[in-house]
């Protein structure tokens, strides 16, 4: 129909392009200028999105900028990642910062708390100390002069305790409101304290976005789960290695991942990663590798050492499926990995 756009198939940008569409010809880069080749390689950014008829929103032109940088070399990619850091205008980083001074702030307000409850019950037990020896001076008729001494230091100590009591009550008040507050900021938070990733809550609405963004631009997207091996964690019986070790696994995720991808803590220890214009092919190696670095990372449990091994399941995301259905699918590729014992991933897709 005249006037109508006829959409282009879409390379996936971790692949070649050695059959791409001719593009204006564009210099090869020069190390030696890093800032004349950086503008010659957001052109070959620009190019590429436009290439794949994707708009060069800056979220399409920074997934972009990631993921062809791979391909360029270990000196230029260094200077870049220096002037990213530079930067420092991550959003969600700021977000992350935030939500941990908050959490941090509650802590201490729950510290003060604590001290002032132990201020209190101090200052009842003085008053006991007091009550026992004002009955003992009582006994002996000569020092009743002390009696009355510690009968005025007892009735000021009550009015001290009295007072303390009420300021006690009116800051667990506050705490108490304070801790409604966090808990509904932590319904919110993108966050995962204890493993140091994005929570579950982000995630999804991540892969809710990129199934929004896959039926608009027909690009692919993949997610994969990871957890510590079974037969490994089963082998471990110290909660707090287990921990230790799946912190570590985190870790390793976030070294492994590209600055577009999201890895979240999905539950239980179970991870996952949303690797965004990356199909399965090119997911099935982002395992691989991932396998290699964990296996390649041993853990010391005492005098003991450990190699580390996680197992791993590979599905698609596209427009026919549901987020929960998109994570099943992932999950139930890591039940086929178990049953495969040649290989520590495997990929699970869902009938169309």
């Amino acid at each position: 129909m005249a006037g109508s756009l006829k959409r282009r198939h879409r390379r996936n940008i971790d692949e070649s392009n050695d059959n791409e569409q001719s593009l204006p010809v564009i210099r090869a880069l020069d190390d030696d200028n890093v800032s004349s080749d950086i503008e010659i390689y957001a052109k070959e950014v620009l190019n590429a999105l436009i290439a794949d008829n994707l708009p060069p929103t800056p979220n399409n032109f920074s997934l972009y900028f990631d993921r062809l940088l791979e391909d360029k070399s270990e000196n230029l990619r260094k200077q870049i990642f220096a002037m990213l850091e530079l930067e420092d205008n991550n959003d969600s980083e700021t977000t992350i910062e935030l939500e941990k001074s908050l959490k941090q702030g509650f802590v201490s307000i729950k510290n003060i708390l604590n001290t002032t409850a132990t201020l209190y019950k101090n200052m009842s037990l003085m008053t006991k100390i007091l009550e026992k020896r004002k009955s003992e001076l009582s006994k002996d008729p000569q020092i009743s002069e002390a009696v009355g001494i510690i009968t005025i230091l007892e009735g000021d100590v009550a009015k001290l305790n009295s007072i303390l009591k009420t300021q006690s009550t009116q800051m667990k008040n506050s705490y108490d409101e304070t801790a409604k507050i966090v808990k509904n900021v932590e319904n919110e938070t993108i966050f995962d304290n204890k493993f140091g990733v994005y929570n579950k809550r982000y995630l999804l609405t991540k892969i809710e976005q990129e199934i929004g963004l896959i039926s608009e631009f027909n690009h692919h997207s993949s997610l994969i789960m990871i957890e510590l091996s079974r037969e490994l964690k089963n082998s471990i019986k110290n909660e707090k290695a287990l921990v230790l070790m799946t912190r570590t696994i985190a870790r390793l995720l976030l070294k492994t991942s590209r600055r577009s991808d999201i890895v979240a803590h999905y539950g239980n220890g179970v991870f996952a990663m949303l690797l965004k214009h990356t199909d399965i092919a090119n997911a099935k190696r982002a395992s691989e590798r991932l396998c290699d670095l964990v296996s390649n990372s041993n853990f010391f449990l005492a005098d003991r050492e450990i190699q580390l091994k996680i197992s791993i399941g590979v599905t698609d995301i596209d427009t026919q499926h549901a987020v929960e259905e998109i994570i099943v699918s992932a999950m139930d590729g890591i039940e086929k990995a178990y049953e495969n014992k040649k290989v520590d991933y495997a990929v699970s897709l869902r009938a169309r």
